[in-house]
């Protein structure tokens, strides 16, 4: 019996580390165009927009088990959609060339939704029933950890001015959402949506890769 729970053991966590073979698809402009046409089709029926959002309420008492996924292609601005967009754009483009667009489409999807599962049990546990959670920022967390993982060396402009090291930059942004989750500051912003993006994509690099994110990180190599 031993034996056999080691063997399955042992092949679950073989097919976890076993990656897509690489296929070079538009995945981040595909995702892209999903969320430019839900926020399309959410403007002129806004009431459809409590089905999709995340709401810890309806999710228990109505049973509305999908807000969790589809949470995250709902904006609640075209300000809010933008930015989310550009960013995902501008570190998924290169996320997907380096994983090849079906592992990048696992990740995207698999962090958005359990950093919305996650953000769940959270205002679960604190009673926020009737908060309601949008955006695409979890997953976009989760994609700039991946840019800076894979290009550690990188540097990014802030501003177009400023050139900052991709792992220099994912640290200051974890250490904005901590401090701003901690202190209650950044108004409806889900700060802590965020961080859980981070994590998520902090473990599956190891899980799905074997790849240390923190000493890539460190290291640079």
């Amino acid at each position: 019996m031993v034996f056999f729970s080691y063997i399955l053991i042992m092949t679950f966590m073989q097919h976890l580390r076993s990656p897509f073979r690489h296929t070079n698809g538009n995945a981040t402009l595909i995702i892209i165009g999903i969320n430019v046409l839900v926020y399309a089709f959410l403007s002129f029926a806004r009431g459809a927009a409590i089905y999709l959002a995340l709401i810890p309420g309806a999710v228990i008492q109505m049973g509305w088990v999908w807000q969790p996924f589809t949470y995250m292609f709902v904006h609640a601005s075209f300000t809010h959609l933008l930015f989310n967009m550009l960013g995902l754009f501008f570190f998924g483009m290169a996320v997907e060339r380096e994983m090849g667009s079906r592992e990048f489409v696992l990740f995207y999807l698999l962090s958005g939704t359990v950093a919305g599962l996650l953000s769940f049990a959270a205002f679960a546990i604190g009673g926020a029933w009737n908060v309601s959670l949008v955006g695409a920022s979890g997953a976009v967390y989760a994609i700039l950890l991946a840019f800076a993982v894979i290009h550690p060396r990188a540097r990014i402009f802030v501003w177009g001015l400023v050139p900052v090291p991709s792992a220099l930059l994912v640290a200051i942004f974890a250490g904005i959402e901590l401090w701003s989750e901690v202190f209650g500051m950044g108004g409806n912003i889900a700060h802590l949506t965020h961080l859980f993006g981070f994590g998520v994509a902090g473990l599956y690099f190891p899980i799905r890769f074997g790849v240390n994110p923190i000493r890539r990180l460190i290291s640079g190599q």
